[in-house]
């Protein structure tokens, strides 16, 4: 069986090998030290970060869903490993979507997403269960949409920003993208009407700035 490495030792890890197992692939996981080693409790074969030199035949992702954590992770192994994708069969794509987000790397795409046309998605991006992206989106590197959320088209959100479950980021336009600024988190059940300003934290219907 093919094998995929993935770093991370919590639940978005498991995800993602859940996502591996649906391709038939048979994910390795790498955990930062002997603690994190000796704290795993789910099935699956467990290297080290310092071991992962011996494996260069593999393509990781990061299932790591603290978007500054997997940053890291990103900064510090892009020269040593090959980066992938990971899409679960189950996700859909518009007309040549697909082929543009090949052109990424590090993406996990959960089960049930849906992206549409003409979307521009960044490298180590999460976008997870049943999370919707409409046409002429920009998904910048290391953003992460909770499950369920919504972002309608002409979005634009920034790198680093976090969307959280059930949100819905309402239509920009051609001219306008509405934009979540870069590292933004945008509270769960939230509905964004307007744009958000960089490094702030939006709740609320209609989504207003708290921090």
């Amino acid at each position: 069986m093919v094998k995929i490495g993935i770093f991370g030792a919590s639940g978005m890890a498991r995800e993602a090998g859940d996502i591996a197992h649906a391709l038939g692939l048979e994910p390795i996981y790498i955990v930062r030290d002997e603690v994190e080693r000796d704290a795993w409790s789910y099935p699956g074969h467990i290297i080290l970060e310092s071991e992962v030199d011996r494996f260069s035949e593999l393509s990781y992702v990061i299932g790591i869903g603290d978007n500054a954590a997997r940053r890291k992770v990103a900064e510090r192994f892009y020269k040593r490993v090959r980066f992938a994708n990971l899409i679960h069969p189950s996700a859909t794509f518009g007309r040549e979507q697909r082929e543009r987000l090949d052109h990424s790397v590090g993406v996990i795409v959960a089960a049930g997403v849906r992206l549409t046309s003409s979307i521009e998605v960044g490298n180590f991006v999460i976008l997870n269960q049943n999370v919707t992206v409409a046409h002429d989106c920009e998904v910048g590197s290391y953003v992460h949409i909770a499950p369920g959320a919504n972002a309608s088209g002409n979005v634009h959100l920034g790198v680093g920003c976090w969307i959280g479950a059930g949100a819905v980021i309402n239509q920009g336009t051609i001219g306008h993208k509405l934009t979540v600024g870069q590292g933004t988190v945008i509270g769960s059940a939230a509905v964004v009407i307007g744009d958000c300003e960089p490094n702030s934290v939006y709740v609320g219907v209609p989504a207003k700035r708290i921090k």
